[in-house]
């Protein structure tokens, strides 16, 4: 099962032809898009999957630490939400527990050890997307669902944009490039090693939270709206 799951690193000329046209992961999206059929957020979840792991953007984060963060990004902040929203939860579940194992798993497999051990091994690999996504999920069906406090859901949508960008910082400022399985392929775009792990953090840091706080400003609204509805 070594290997690098979406090929090796493609230089700039051979990006657009580095489609992902597994058949085991296609089969599995298809029949994803066959359970969510009816459900327009679920599709849009596919839609996302598809781009993370089909499109050449799959290939690219062999090469880029950046473009990894941005496919972990579409995962957690993207597809995830939206999966929550074709699966909502039912009643008031709990949110510190979904909180601190996706904020665990998160933050263990950006471990340079975890991070290069899952770039070259494919059973790693999905074991890193697998996780990543299926505690996101469960974190956001938490925050998502509607029995729970808005202001507990606002805290922890705020700490969990905290975290991320917490450590989109410590790679941003890291003094060194920590990721052996990028120590190369980032020279063929014109980036050092270093500087795209800066890239990567800055993105983490910054366009990453815009999910949250836009979860974050629904769950306000919608918390102002059941006041003023109580108040009347």
């Amino acid at each position: 099962m070594d290997g690098i799951y979406c090929g090796p690193p493609p230089d700039p000329a051979a990006l657009w032809s580095s489609w992902n046209l597994d058949p085991v992961l296609l089969l599995a999206l298809a029949g994803l898009t066959v359970l969510v059929r009816h459900r327009p957020a679920g599709l849009v979840a596919v839609a996302v999957l598809i781009l993370a792991f089909v499109s050449p953007l799959c290939a690219l984060s062999s090469a880029l630490f950046s473009a990894r963060v941005v496919h972990h990004v579409l995962l957690v902040a993207g597809a995830a939400p939206l999966l929550a929203l074709a699966w909502p939860a039912r009643g008031a579940p709990a949110l510190a527990l979904p909180f601190a194992v996706s904020t665990l798993i998160l933050w263990a497999w950006h471990h340079p050890a975890a991070y290069d051990l899952a770039l070259s091994n494919v059973a790693v690999y999905w074991a890193m997307q697998l996780t990543l996504l299926g505690s996101a999920v469960w974190f956001w069906r938490a925050v998502l669902a509607e029995g729970a406090a808005p202001v507990d859901r606002l805290v922890i949508v705020v700490a969990s944009f905290a975290q991320m960008g917490m450590l989109g910082a410590l790679l941003t400022f890291a003094p060194a490039p920590l990721y052996a399985a990028h120590a190369v392929a980032p020279l063929a775009w014109g980036l050092a090693p270093l500087q795209d792990q800066q890239l990567g953090g800055l993105i983490m840091w910054v366009p990453a939270g815009l999910p949250y706080a836009a979860a974050a400003i629904l769950l306000a609204r919608r918390g102002w709206t059941r006041l003023a509805g109580g108040a009347a």
